[in-house]
């Protein structure tokens, strides 16, 4: 590959993350607001769930909030099923994500967190999903276009 494509194609990643970020502003709506009372208002943890690349994300999330000051951290689904179930508490609250919204290992999870009477946010690109119906909150994060 030659220089010149080489910026050409990392001018058109940057165009297409600059399109999918603005796509989100019109959906700064009434579940937006509610999920950051939800944030700001939790007396315990926040934990950040998620499978493959929506769990490195959710990673990346709970330590940013860790960073400023916020109690959170990551959790696997598939940990919490050997022991890590333990380290949510009545007070906590989850940031469940999965693109589809349809992630099996995700929604074996959810109930585990629901029967713990444990508030559930989620971000998916699909409104209808069972992650959504499963959610107190739902954030809609459908991108029409991923930069690959």
């Amino acid at each position: 590959m030659q220089s010149q494509e080489i910026i050409n194609r990392a001018v058109e990643c940057l165009q297409c993350e600059a399109a999918a970020i603005e796509s989100l502003i019109p959906r700064l709506d009434e579940n937006f607001l509610r999920a950051v009372q939800l944030i700001r208002d939790c007396k315990g943890k926040i934990v950040v769930t998620g499978v493959g690349k929506s769990g490195h994300i959710g990673s990346k999330i709970a330590a940013t909030l860790a960073s400023t000051g916020t109690p959170a951290f990551f959790l696997n689904p598939l940990d919490a099923y050997h022991g890590d179930l333990g380290m949510l508490g009545s007070d906590d609250l989850v940031l469940a994500i999965s693109y589809s919204g349809a992630t099996e290992e995700l929604l074996r999870f959810l109930p585990l967190i629901q029967a713990k009477r444990i508030t559930i946010i989620g971000m998916s690109s699909n409104p209808s999903s069972l992650l959504a119906q499963y959610a107190a909150v739902h954030l809609n994060i459908a991108v029409e276009r991923e930069a690959d």
